[in-house]
């Protein structure tokens, strides 16, 4: 059984490595598969407009993960980020590889703020390794949006770290 499970990470690395470079909430065999953009009416959102980054990043957003050297999305998730330094992921992967991460953030300065997020790395529901990323935003001004750079280490049991590299883009839910 350890065998086969060290050997479908081992691929299920691979084919993600070579398919996707980002990881949130991680999903490493469904990584590369095809998915239309969701298309979220955000219509008017209101001015967040916070002294700081961190007073903006508060709230729900739907965010766009796209893997260094790619225009691909790898995933698409909502996330919260809560005024006490936490945050929480949904992303649309298979629930049995993992879709549940968390968290917690600080602000930088006034435009920026960084997260280590951690969550398990599945397969087909057998627990397989876990992974950390942290993420580096530069928040908008009106606190509507946010981009930043990303780096994921996957541990799968067994086998040497994997580092990938990627991009965040996200629009905030309006309450």
């Amino acid at each position: 059984m350890k065998k086969t499970l060290v050997s479908t990470a081992v691929v299920a690395a691979l084919a993600f490595c070579g398919v996707s470079a980002h990881a949130s909430c991680m999903d490493p065999s469904n990584a590369g598969r095809p998915m239309g953009p969701m298309n979220f009416n955000h219509g008017s959102l209101p001015f967040h407009g916070g002294h700081n980054a961190g007073d903006n990043i508060v709230g729900t957003w739907h965010v766009i993960y796209t893997p260094d050297g790619t225009t691909t999305e790898s995933g698409e998730a909502f996330i919260q980020w809560h005024s006490d330094g936490t945050e929480w992921e949904n992303i649309n992967y298979p629930v049995l590889n993992g879709n549940i991460c968390m968290g917690s953030w600080k602000t930088v300065d006034p435009w920026h703020v960084t997260r280590n997020h951690v969550g398990w790395l599945y397969n087909s529901g057998t627990l397989a390794g876990w992974f950390n990323e942290t993420e580096t935003d530069v928040v908008a001004p009106d606190g509507n949006s946010y981009s930043g750079t990303n780096e994921t280490t996957l541990y799968f049991t067994g086998m040497a770290p994997t580092v990938l590299k990627g991009t965040a883009a996200a629009t905030r839910i309006a309450p």
